[in-house]
């Protein structure tokens, strides 16, 4: 055989085994907004470019189907080697055993994120916070000054925020001190927790054994969540009564970040305001969820998977992605303290409000218990049903939910 013919067959080899050596590991995730899209895009390609022996390939999910495409991956084996979770879902993944044990991966750094308690299940934490979300109170400045606050004043207590809503709503010229949530399927129980946490209520007692949702803090929770609905509300979806603020006429409502970016988007010439959820003689605490990133039980591809988790979740690409998508709430707390945010006070305030929020019980029911609560706040709110007695009816069905 020639040299020449020996050369081509040795490299001929040497590429066949490099090609053979590449892991392609696969990632569904729900970004797919075209804000947002291509720099997820670019930090795949990056990361490929720096691991040539990992490939990934990405596969785009929406919230309509995602989680019953999911459902379906995972039962039939079929599921990516990393998947993306809203923290709502991490529980129901983790019982039925399709999530990684990622406990011993994440000790040397767990410090430097926030998120960890929406992960974790007996002990055992199973997925990397990604992008957080917490819900804060937005307000109208000209509306308020219109009702005679001085400039820099703040609803600093959930009494302040009752008299100034009623204030508002009482000129009767039109505006409305509050803008009040619809019976919306996911969002109705997210308006009502802070109002519980606020108060000191809670789900469940300390070790999550005990149903205590008709406590006597959380009766007066919903009863002060109801009289905002009756005396100043504006009632519409979460999309109508962001449009109503943005219009000019509601004087406060409680949203997360998206808001900001679609002030920012549509240049809406609104003069808001951002402050931390009220409380009865400190700050209040609002609800916290968030993007998880974490890996199929059944991978192959375990080691390439966690790096290429790891890339995404680095301050560095938390800072780059928030810019892009204009969110306010990466887990790393060193991306956290970024100009990009420290700069920007209305980012400021959700970094603030995350220190002060709380997640819903990492509970495999917690679906059904969402539901539970939803229906009790609607009755109570929307049906006069008294707060007491409907509260202890959604304490006892709980607690026969999580014994069957």
């Amino acid at each position: 055989m020639k040299l020449g013919s020996v050369l081509s067959a040795v490299l001929f080899f040497i590429t066949i085994t490099t090609v053979s050596a590449q892991t392609t590991i696969e990632w569904w995730q729900f970004w797919t907004d075209a804000g947002i899209k291509p720099t997820i895009n670019a930090m795949v390609e990056e990361f490929e470019k720096a691991n040539p022996d990992i490939k990934v390939k990405v596969t785009d999910l929406t919230w309509a189907n995602g989680h019953e495409k999911l459902v379906m991956a995972f039962a039939s084996g079929t599921a990516p080697d990393v998947v993306e979770l809203g923290s709502d879902w991490l529980a129901e993944f983790i019982v039925n055993g399709h999530i990684e044990d990622i406990t011993s991966h994440i000790t040397l750094d767990s410090g430097e994120y926030d998120g960890w308690s929406m992960a974790t299940c007996q002990d055992k934490v199973y997925a990397r916070p990604w992008i957080l979300g917490t819900r804060v109170l937005f307000g109208n400045r000209d509306i308020l000054n219109r009702a005679g606050y001085p400039e820099d004043t703040l609803p600093t207590l959930l009494i302040a925020l009752r008299r100034m809503t009623n204030k508002v709503t009482s000129m009767k010229t039109g505006l409305y001190g509050w803008g009040s949530n619809t019976p919306e399927k996911h969002r109705l129980y997210k308006k009502f927790l802070p109002f519980l946490w606020s108060f000191g209520g809670q789900i469940f007692s300390d070790d999550g054994k005990v149903c205590v949702l008709s406590s006597g803090k959380a009766i007066e929770a919903l009863r002060v969540y109801k009289i905002l609905h009756d005396s100043s509300g504006y009632v519409a979806d979460q999309r109508g009564i962001e449009d109503a603020f943005l219009d000019g006429k509601i004087a406060f409502i409680l949203s997360g970040d998206w808001l900001l970016k679609r002030i920012k988007l549509e240049n809406r010439k609104i003069n808001f305001f951002t402050t931390v959820m009220p409380g009865l003689e400190l700050p209040g605490r609002s609800f916290m969820g968030g993007e998880f990133l974490a890996i199929n039980k059944n991978s192959k591809n375990k080691d390439a998977a966690r790096k290429f988790i790891d890339y995404l979740v680095s301050p560095e690409n938390q800072v780059r992605f928030c810019k892009a998508n204009y969110s306010a709430n990466p887990s790393s707390k060193k991306a956290q303290q970024d100009e990009y945010f420290t700069s920007d006070k209305n980012l400021r305030t959700f970094i603030s409000q995350l220190r002060m929020a709380k997640n819903p019980p990492v509970d495999p029911n917690w679906v059904y218990i969402e539901d539970i609560i939803e229906k009790t706040v609607e009755d109570v709110v929307f049906n006069n049903k008294p707060p007491a007695a409907t509260l202890l009816d959604a304490q006892h069905k709980i607690t026969a939910l999580r014994k069957k």
